[in-house]
């Protein structure tokens, strides 16, 4: 199994690329169902999780292939799908595999989908995904953990989501881009991630407005035309980056990311104690004495739990205490007694962490629990005195492309062992 050895101590300097977005790419390379043809997509993350959805999209008969010219870039042809069943074995990889679901039972009019897994850090039911597609006409039951959908075709309509929830809102909205009429979907997820989804539709032919707020109305079309798309910058690698630039009190340049996407994140940092300048397409950090600060998880655009660790390992080096409550999912602390174990000084009391900031933290062996835990302690480990050993990071190679070379590329004494 491999592990990641730091030693900690170095400040991080120098200017890194941020990789394509994992998030909007699982999305679009469902969105490619869709169309009649080819797809194409730039600038994709080369990750555990686009691996697993290619098999997926494989394993329903599509042709997935990486470029032979260019290693980021994924035709995605849909037109050899002739088994509408996405199987257990490799849907439980991952939750963002369940969006499947919509495009195959617009496109074909049935699809088999089983019950999804990922990370351990909550419940995520997928009951808001099914009553979205049932309120445009699909037939959906769920027996032995499989959910079946079918529909002659979809019809538009009217639907209301109980919480707000990415893939919910992803899933929905593709399967209304090919049913007959209008759909109405409210109560609508407003992250980065949706807005290139529905740009991607949108340039495939679909005619969606809306997207980026909470009301998003479709205008079902009969058909949608393969596309080529230049896949976002990783807002959560971004964040990521500045986090362990953060720590280290260093000085980091990041390219290729909208900094729009991040003003919740740099928001936290700043009142921290960094400085960070934004400019067109590339965010500038210098670190400083940290100071504690208070954060509440909340869908975009509010502070994202996918950042949450990250901002927890920062201000274990913090002056002054912090408070950092979750309110997205019920069991994200699990990096908690992993922080601890390098001399993080935290407290948890319900869905809130209490943390002091410490003058030091020390290097120990840590075992990553999940794909942003496992990224909080490397961010502590880099600040930590002595070797870190952070074990199991098949988690980050979930969400995080090749992280420790762009670490060390930036000044870290980091490596990957087997």
């Amino acid at each position: 199994m491999e592990r990641i050895v730091v030693q900690g101590g170095r400040r991080l300097a120098g200017s890194v690329r941020v990789s394509g977005s994992k998030n909007a790419t699982l999305a679009l390379m469902a969105g490619a169902l869709l169309a009649d043809g080819e797809s194409r997509l730039r600038n994709v993350p080369r990750l555990r999780d686009v691996d697993a959805m290619a098999q997926i999209l494989d394993a329903l008969g599509a042709r997935v292939a990486w470029s032979p010219d260019d290693p980021h870039t994924l035709a995605i042809d849909p037109r050899g799908v002739h088994n509408p069943e996405a199987p257990y074995d490799l849907v439980r990889k991952m939750r963002a595999s369940f969006m499947v679901l919509g495009p195959l039972v617009a496109r074909f009019g049935v699809a088999r989908v089983s019950e999804p897994g990922g990370c351990a850090i909550g419940v995520r039911p997928v009951d808001q995904h099914l009553k979205g597609l049932a309120a445009l006409g699909a037939k959906v039951r769920l027996e032995h953990g499989i959910v079946e959908a079918s529909a002659a075709r979809l019809t538009g309509g009217r639907f209301s989501f109980d919480l707000v929830t990415v893939n919910g809102t992803q899933n929905v909205m593709m399967a209304a881009c090919l049913a007959a009429g209008e759909t109405v979907l409210e109560n609508c997820a407003r992250e980065p991630e949706v807005v290139e989804l529905a740009q991607f539709l949108s340039r495939m032919g679909a005619e969606i407005s809306g997207a980026g707020s909470d009301r998003i109305v479709v205008r079902g079309v009969e058909r949608l035309r393969p596309v080529a798309l230049d896949v976002c910058g990783d807002r959560i690698e971004a964040g990521t980056l500045l986090a362990a630039g953060a720590i280290t009190g260093g000085e980091l340049e990041l390219t290729g990311v909208d900094p729009s996407h991040l003003e919740a994140t740099v928001e936290k940092l700043r009142a921290a104690g960094c400085e960070i300048d934004l400019a067109y397409d590339r965010l500038r950090l210098r670190g400083a004495e940290l100071r504690g600060v208070d954060a509440v998880t909340a869908p975009f655009p509010g502070f994202p739990t996918d950042m949450q660790a990250q901002l927890m390992a920062v201000v274990t080096k913090a002056v002054g205490s912090s408070v950092i409550t979750e309110t997205v999912f019920e069991n994200r602390f699990m990096h908690v007694p992993e922080l601890i174990r390098l001399g993080a000084d935290i407290r948890l009391a319900g869905r809130a962490a209490h943390v002091r900031g410490v003058a030091r933290l020390s290097g120990a062996p840590v075992m990553a629990t999940d794909l942003r835990a496992s990224a909080s302690l490397l961010i502590a480990a880099l600040a930590a005195e002595g070797e870190t050993v952070v074990n199991r990071v098949y988690h980050i190679d979930r969400g995080y492309e090749r992280i420790e070379a762009k670490l060390a590329s930036l000044g870290a004494a980091i490596r990957r062992e087997v």
